[in-house]
């Protein structure tokens, strides 16, 4: 059930409480509804939202969907050709980018999501500017929330760390050292598009940084672009993909999970 709907619901049954639907109505109060005079009649009983344990699967909330808990690549592929995914399986319970081997990417298709992804960038990564340990998390396989290390490493603020790629900069860079772990709590609303296939909604993305806030609410043009302006076409639910940059960046990632919203 989206909040919505949610809403909608729970209004429904205030006006019901108060005996004051709109064929109810008062022209003597604003919005045309009597100022209810006891606290019963604001009270919403149902629906009852649904119980979750926080830490229910490995730390993760009970009805998340687990997309890697270092022990295989089930549920990821090739983004280039669907084969299985090629990154490499650490010990520790991490995957490393596996340079050369292309972007993996989810089986399934997700829409509306909470996602928490865990990464770290490579303490042997010397680079400077983009190719310092460059990655990146992409939802619905557009929309880039940008992975890279910036610590003593500068580059353009809108692809530096925690940045909607080359759209929104970070408000804040939240980074831990270079070789930490850090971690990603993205709450994404994919758009939607009317008959025409035109945008009616854009797509918006909240990041929380090692839980500082770097992205609020923010509204998203259309895809993240290397190269050119934000592209808006009419699509559904896509894969959450993550990014080989192809330049040795060692990009480390681990406990990854997803909350669909829809």
């Amino acid at each position: 059930m989206t909040l919505f709907n949610y809403t909608l619901i729970s209004l429904s049954a205030l006006l019901i409480a108060c005996g004051k639907g709109p064929e109810h109505a008062s022209s003597e109060s604003p919005g045309g509804i009597k100022e209810p005079t006891t606290p019963e009649e604001t009270e919403v009983w149902s629906p009852v939202p649904d119980q979750v344990d926080p830490s229910g699967q490995n730390g993760a909330p009970s009805d998340a969907i687990i997309l890697f808990d270092g022990n295989h690549l089930d549920r990821w592929i090739s983004a280039a050709d669907s084969s299985a995914a090629k990154w490499t399986i650490n010990p520790d319970g991490s995957m490393t980018v596996a340079n050369g081997t292309g972007d993996i990417q989810t089986k399934d298709d997700f829409g509306s999501v909470q996602l928490h992804v865990e990464w770290r960038s490579s303490l042997e990564n010397t680079a400077n500017g983009q190719a310092k340990s460059n990655s990146g998390v992409y939802l619905q396989n557009r929309y880039e929330v940008q992975v890279l290390d910036n610590n003593d490493n500068s580059t353009y603020v809108n692809g530096m760390v925690g940045s909607l790629y080359k759209q929104s900069p970070p408000l804040v860079m939240a980074s831990v050292p270079t070789g930490s772990w850090n971690t990603y709590d993205i709450i994404y609303h994919a758009p939607e598009f009317n008959p025409q296939g035109l945008m009616s909604l854009p797509p918006n993305i909240t990041v929380l940084h090692n839980g500082v806030l770097i992205q609020d609410h923010f509204h998203l043009e259309g895809t993240t672009e290397y190269i050119g302006w934000p592209k808006v076409s009419a699509h559904g639910p896509g894969p959450i993909k993550l990014q080989d940059h192809n330049d040795h960046s060692g990009v480390s990632y681990r406990n990854i999970w997803v909350r669909p919203l829809n």
